[in-house]
């Protein structure tokens, strides 16, 4: 069964290259057409290690992103769900292959989270700037919320199996839905999952393979509305697709044992900063926007 799953994803990401390959040729006036740079493509590399190892890539790509002033605000989701498309197939390769898990509940949880996804990209790819901003700060602080409550060891401890059935397995499907709508904005997929996951009763190691298979399928559907509206910058999201494939299979497959406490506090630390960052400048600029269209004062 696992097997037609595998065949399934493989089918899914050919057809994503496909379509991202065809939609670049056939539209030129992509944002920030060319090839990456190195630095784009370590940006990829060093996002999707961490994000093997369960900190995450959204956060963080967001942040290098913001600080370098690579990729516009409005183009950021896009950027991150087309970008991080093809490594995190390749943590879901893996993760299903070496991690136990119920076939049923990996299945279902896969199917209605691309479901939300699809509705949530559909609706991010038309925001404005601005909504957008407001929309990934907010994203930011929550998933800077779950790191906290990660690492303060107060996320709930799960049970033992590595599946449901019955009400918890339908809790658990509108949950996944409900997740997948807001990953194309940015908040990701991993940490919500996980706080699902233990909620459910299940062993947390039976959250990667779901979250990971997971994100693995929704994000081909995400990232070919964002290609096809345009909605992405292309040369930092073929920097994140390159380098990260190698980053992904260096954490899963070599160093899967490295400690990275002291990293996911300054990396809690730097997505609050970000988050903060992106509802100022959301601010700033609806006051900038808004300033024209005060009447003059008297004299």
């Amino acid at each position: 069964m696992i097997a037609i799953l595998f065949i399934a994803l493989g089918i899914l990401a050919l057809t994503f290259v496909i379509v991202w390959i065809v939609e670049v040729r056939k539209n030129p006036d992509t944002p920030d057409a060319g090839a990456p740079n190195a630095e784009r493509v370590a940006v990829g590399f060093f996002a999707n290690f961490f994000d093997a190892l369960g900190i995450g890539s959204f956060a963080t790509t967001t942040t290098y992103y913001r600080f370098r002033k690579l990729v516009r605000d409005e183009l950021i989701p896009g950027t991150l769900n087309v970008g991080h498309c093809l490594p995190t197939v390749t943590q879901a390769f893996i993760g299903i292959a070496t991690i136990t898990v119920d076939f049923l509940t990996l299945v279902l949880m896969i199917a209605t989270a691309v479901a939300g996804a699809w509705v949530g990209a559909g609706v991010v790819s038309r925001l404005p700037r601005r909504a957008i901003q407001v929309g990934m700060g907010i994203a930011l602080l929550v998933a800077a919320c779950f790191f906290f409550l990660s690492l303060m060891g107060m996320m709930p401890a799960g049970g033992e199996t590595v599946g449901v059935r019955g009400w918890l397995l339908a809790a658990g499907l509108v949950g996944s839905f409900l997740l997948g709508t807001i990953m194309p904005l940015g908040i990701g997929y991993y940490a919500p999952c996980m706080i699902l996951i233990s909620l459910l009763g299940m062993n947390l190691k039976a959250a990667f393979p779901i979250m990971m298979g997971a994100c693995a399928f929704l994000m081909p559907v995400a990232s070919m509305e964002f290609v096809h509206k345009k909605r992405y910058s292309l040369r930092a999201a073929a920097g994140l697709a390159m380098g990260g494939v190698f980053g992904s299979a260096l954490a899963l497959l070599v160093v899967v044992s490295l400690p990275l406490y002291w990293v996911k506090w300054l990396v809690a630390f730097v997505v609050v900063y970000t988050g903060l960052s992106l509802l100022q400048t959301a601010a700033r600029e609806k006051r900038v926007a808004v300033a024209p269209t005060l009447p003059s004062p008297s004299r």
